[in-house]
């Protein structure tokens, strides 16, 4: 039946409202009646320092989780998820930040891995998903498996899987960690598109310069609370949120001052190395890194930085050229050998790669130096515990149980006991790959000022990253790769944002010093 003329117009209720949500976890209470809402064609940026509660929260929107208190509303309708596929049937779809891909499935495999009702071909569906990545401008090749991917490479096939399922409400935890500052700014206009067709958005970013772009309005946890909630982003700034993450204005990271660097503390000759898929992926890489110097690598992902990094960690065997540090050579040597010579590896892949998930605290902080806590055949567990201990104080990394497995840590906890562990050994050379991925402001910060301090002990230090600020902010001197090579070296003081984009897509301008 109609309402009479005079009566007012029904409202249209939220398309998310999460009502007074509690989530506990063992020594831990993740969310403290959180509350958020987010309005249907909307991108809405949900805001907190590591450990505030938001991927939890999220987990507890896309069926991941269970509250223990609160509830759940999907277009103004109660929903009591059991599982992420409730959640999908509900039109809530995420993409993690931890990567949740089949290795040994190719892309398109992985893209409609559980979205098949019958079967279908390989040929049509890698058509499909072709399409679709070009649709979205998300570059990939469907037929290669997920092993061969970078880090980059496999956010793509995450984003791919929710648009696949084609979710009207779309959670992304941190989707740009990984994409460079160009690949950002199509996926906002990606998100703007999505908003504009009456998708929903829900943003996680600790990018504060995304969120006032291209989101519409932003709520902010702390602590597992809702400390703001749908604040309009044009009526706000920067400085005024990340105030609320963390409750007072954080100091951001500024360049270091200039030193005198020494010598040579690591020298690549002529290194070459084949990727995972038996291609070759370094061409020839030579580089040095001084005493009392941070280097960095810039480049688009997939352009060798990732072999380069394991390459001299020796994760991944070389093809030719050699790795020198401190005149030593340690082409042949193994990753234990290259540790006990002073070398620290920070990788990219903190819970693939750096960290044991499975492991507790303890045992993943003695995984370096465990020989030194043994009592003949067996642990000393009192000095792992005490060296556990030390280092969560020295670099303030918050968590529960010391004999908890770590998976059960935030991602910027989990990072700072990484680099702590690799820092403690005190290290003559550092090589980190993406070390503030994924991080908030004062995570961000943090590692960036323990690199910073390394470099003012005379350590040289090799830093990978995608983010063109916090290279041009920490670098003495910046590499760009592409197609394997070094094809550009700029002083981060005196050059332009826009040489170094060229650079990254091969176009070296006249003014770069090449490599």
């Amino acid at each position: 039946m109609n309402p009479p003329p005079d009566a007012a117009p029904t409202a249209t209720p939220p398309a998310v409202e999460l009502s007074g949500i509690w989530k506990r976890f063992p020594g831990v209470v993740a969310n403290a009646g959180a509350n958020l809402t987010v309005r249907t064609g909307t991108v809405h940026a949900v805001l907190g320092e590591n450990g505030a509660g938001k991927s939890t929260l999220m987990n507890v929107l896309s069926g991941v989780y269970r509250p223990d208190e609160g509830e759940v509303r999907i277009d103004g309708v109660v929903h009591h998820f059991r599982s992420p596929s409730d959640a999908l049937a509900a039109g809530v779809g995420m993409v993690h930040q931890e990567f949740r891909l089949v290795p040994s499935f190719t892309v398109a495999e992985n893209v409609v891995l559980g979205a098949a009702e019958r079967i279908v071909r390989r040929q049509a569906v890698e058509s499909a998903v072709g399409e679709l990545a070009e649709r979205f401008g998300l570059a990939t090749e469907p037929d290669r498996p997920v092993w061969q991917l970078s880090m980059g490479e496999r956010q793509r096939v995450e984003i791919l899987k929710a648009l696949w399922r084609d979710a009207r409400i779309l959670i992304l935890d941190e989707p740009t960690a990984v994409l460079t500052p160009g690949e950002a700014d199509e996926l906002g206009r990606i998100l703007r598109h999505m908003a504009d067709d009456d998708r929903t958005v829900v943003f996680i970013s600790h990018k504060l310069h995304e969120v006032t772009g291209f989101c519409d309005e932003a709520t902010v946890l702390r602590g597992g609370e809702t400390v703001a909630a749908s604040l309009p982003v044009s009526e706000t700034d920067s400085s005024a949120l990340a105030g609320l993450m963390v409750g007072s204005s954080p100091v951001i990271s500024e360049r270091p001052p200039p030193v005198v660097a020494g010598g040579p503390k690591l020298e690549v000759v002529g290194l070459g190395c084949l990727d995972d898929r038996g291609l070759q992926a370094l061409h020839g890489v030579d580089l040095t890194v001084r005493a009392g110097e941070i280097v960095g690598i810039a480049g688009v992902a997939g352009n060798g930085q990732r072999e380069l990094a394991q390459a001299i960690a020796g994760l991944r065997p070389t093809t030719a050229g050699t790795v020198h540090m401190d005149g030593m050579d340690l082409t042949a040597a193994t990753p234990r050998q290259r540790f006990g010579a002073g070398l620290a590896y920070i990788p990219e892949d903190r819970m693939g790669v750096g960290l044991a998930p499975r492991l507790s605290v303890t045992d993943n902080a003695i995984l370096r130096t465990y020989p030194i806590h043994r009592r003949g055949p067996f642990l000393d567990y009192e000095a792992a515990v005490a060296h556990c201990q030390d280092l969560v104080e020295r670099f303030a990394v918050r968590t529960g149980p010391l004999d908890q497995p770590i998976a059960g840590l935030s991602g910027g906890n989990l990072q700072r006991l990484l680099v702590g562990r690799e820092l403690s050994g005190r290290p003559r050379v550092v090589v980190a790959a993406q070390p503030t991925r994924g991080l908030d402001v004062q995570g961000v910060k943090a590692i960036q000022d323990l690199l910073v301090a390394e470099r003012g002990a005379g350590v040289a230090i090799l830093l990978i990253s995608e983010d063109l600020d916090e290279l041009l902010t920490l670098t003495d001197r910046l590499l760009v790769m592409h197609g394997g090579r070094v094809v550009a070296e700029f002083d981060p003081e005196l050059t332009v944002r826009h040489e170094i984009g060229e650079a990254m897509v091969g176009h070296v301008p006249t003014s770069s010093a090449s490599a």
